[in-house]
């Protein structure tokens, strides 16, 4: 028994988005918001889709070494050699030592 195409015909979908419309929607959904930062900011899965489908909206826009760092950071995130950066909104406090 044959597999049915992973794509079918465009006169059978509902909507005549693009596929730069469709991975900038995926993009949209997958990127963290504000208020989840502090939530997710480590978590590796999320960082890693992020990361994956800003991607795939590079590389629709013809922007290859784009993507590519994406595909990168995606990679650090899963492969645990990136780590989560401070949050910019704490800052680092100085102590009494740092101001003599």
């Amino acid at each position: 028994m044959t597999q049915p195409p992973l794509s079918s015909s465009t006169e059978s979908r509902p909507t005549t988005a693009t596929s730069l419309d469709l991975a900038q929607a995926l993009a949209a959904k997958l990127s963290i918001a504000s208020q989840d930062w502090h939530r997710l900011k480590a978590n590796r899965q999320a960082r890693a889709l992020e990361q994956v489908a800003a991607a795939m909206v590079f590389l629709l826009k013809d922007q290859p070494q784009e993507a590519l760092v994406r595909l990168q950071q995606a990679i650090g995130w899963l492969d645990r050699s990136v780590k989560a950066p401070p949050c910019p909104t704490h800052g680092h406090r100085s102590s009494p030592a740092d101001e003599a």
